[in-house]
C-alpha cells in the first residue's frame, strides 16, 4: 500500500525533484545512467590522452632539436651512434641508429653492392619512422571515435528520456511542467554530456593531427638528407 501511495505521489508531481546534475543523474532511468557514464568516461578518457599528447609532443620536439644540434655539429657520425645506439631517446635517433646499424653490419660482411646498401638503408629509415609514428599517434584513434559517436550516444539517452516523459504522461493523464520537466531535463542532460566529450576531442584531434604531420614530414626531411650523405660516403669508398 506504501509503495502504491508513493508511487502514485512521485508520478503526480507531489514529490520534489532534485534539478542539479547529480539529481538528475540520480533521478535517470537505468539506460540513461548508462548512456551517461559512458559518455563520463569517454570524456576523461579522451583528456588523458590530450593531456598526454600535449606533453609527448613538446617532449619529441625538444629532442628532436637536440639531436639535429649534434647531428649536424660536425662530429662523427660512428662516436653519435655509439653514445645513442642502446637507448635511442626520440624516433629522429632511432632512425639514425637504425641506418647507422645496418650500415655497419653490410660492412662488416665487404658487401660491394653500394646501391642495394643505399637502398637498403633507406628502407631500414622508412620502416623505422614508420614504427616510430605509429607509437606516438597511439589512442588517436580513440578521440576521433569520441568525436564522431558521442553526440549520438548522447542523443540515444535524450530519446530514450524523452520516451520515458511521454509514459509519465500517459500513466498520470497530467501535462503539467512537473511531471514533464524532470525526464526533459534528463534527456537534454545526456545530449549536454555528450557535446561537452565530442567537442573536445574532435578539437584536439585536429590539432594533434596537424602536428604529428609536421613531425613526420620532419622525420622523412631527415631521413632524405642522411640518406643522401650515406650514398655520397659509400660513393667516396668505392
Amino acid at each position: 500500500m506504501e509503495k502504491e501511495v508513493l508511487s502514485s505521489a512521485i508520478l503526480s508531481g507531489s514529490v520534489s525533484n532534485d534539478m542539479s546534475v547529480w539529481g538528475l543523474f540520480l533521478q535517470a532511468d537505468m539506460v540513461v545512467k548508462v548512456v551517461l557514464i559512458l559518455l563520463i568516461i569517454a570524456s576523461l578518457w579522451s583528456w588523458a590522452i590530450i593531456f598526454e599528447k600535449t606533453l609527448r609532443l613538446r617532449k619529441l620536439w625538444s629532442r628532436a632539436d637536440s639531436f639535429e644540434e649534434v647531428f649536424w655539429s660536425g662530429g662523427s657520425l660512428d662516436d653519435l651512434f655509439d653514445r645513442t645506439s642502446k637507448r635511442p631517446a626520440d624516433p629522429m635517433s632511432s632512425i639514425f641508429n637504425a641506418a647507422m646499424r645496418e650500415w655497419r653490419r653490410s660492412s662488416s660482411r665487404a658487401i660491394t653492392d653500394n646501391a642495394g646498401l643505399a637502398q637498403r638503408i633507406e628502407r631500414v629509415m622508412y620502416v623505422t619512422l614508420g614504427r616510430e609514428m605509429d607509437n606516438a599517434e597511439k589512442h588517436m584513434t580513440f578521440l576521433a571515435s569520441v568525436g564522431s559517436t558521442a553526440p549520438f550516444i548522447g542523443l540515444f539517452g535524450t530519446v530514450w528520456g524523452i520516451m520515458d516523459s511521454f509514459q509519465a504522461i500517459a500513466m498520470t493523464k497530467d501535462t503539467s511542467l512537473a511531471v514533464v520537466a524532470p525526464g526533459i531535463a534528463e534527456a537534454l542532460f545526456a545530449t549536454a554530456l555528450g557535446l561537452v566529450a565530442a567537442i573536445p576531442a574532435v578539437l584536439a584531434y585536429n590539432k594533434f593531427s596537424n602536428e604529428f604531420g609536421r613531425y613526420s614530414a620532419r622525420l622523412e626531411a631527415f631521413s632524405s638528407e642522411f640518406g643522401a650523405i650515406i650514398s655520397r660516403q659509400l660513393e667516396e669508398n668505392t
